[in-house]
């Protein structure tokens, strides 16, 4: 087992998941809001959390990890505190979505799918952000939306995430 990033011990978090599943307890069909409510608890899905929520709901392991690598809002990997997801839609990859991709890459050191060392950012490439009329774009922890980006622009935006 590991421990959360709010200083818990794994005792606690272990104790705060069964609180999760407890409504759920031999029920399959509570599997989404199960991993849903565990991930927001933990910041992801580790191995230890799917198995324990495996047995707690009558499912195989196999069952679980195929519901979690299925949906793209589920992570296995720790995840940073901000979470950018570049736009590689038709109209933002034509717009210049690479360059924008190469100097968050450069500037974070990271490549799409990683998160920095310091637990601060992870970096995604997604199919499309709504944000068509602002390509190139990105979104930011979901909700900050920044786009007709110019490489120059994103070291200055990321430092406001600092």
């Amino acid at each position: 087992m590991a421990t959360c990033s709010c200083c818990c011990g794994e005792d606690e978090l272990t104790k705060q998941l069964d609180k999760i599943i407890d409504p759920y307890r031999g029920q399959p069909g509570g599997l989404i809001q199960v991993l849903t409510k565990a991930q927001e608890l933990i910041g992801y899905l580790p191995k230890w959390a799917l198995i324990r929520i495996a047995k707690a709901l009558g499912l195989s392991l196999q069952d679980v990890y195929g519901v979690v690598t299925f949906y793209a809002f589920f992570s296995l990997i720790p995840r940073g505190r901000h979470k950018i997801s570049v736009c590689a839609g038709t109209a933002c990859y034509v717009k210049g979505t690479k360059m924008v991709t190469k100097t968050i890459r450069e500037v974070l050191g990271i490549k799409p799918g990683q998160t920095t060392p310091d637990s601060r950012f992870t970096l995604e490439i997604v199919r499309c952000i709504g944000a068509c009329g602002l390509a190139p774009a990105m979104i930011i922890d979901g909700k900050d939306v920044h786009g007709r980006l110019e490489p120059e622009q994103i070291p200055q935006i990321l430092e406001q995430y600092a």
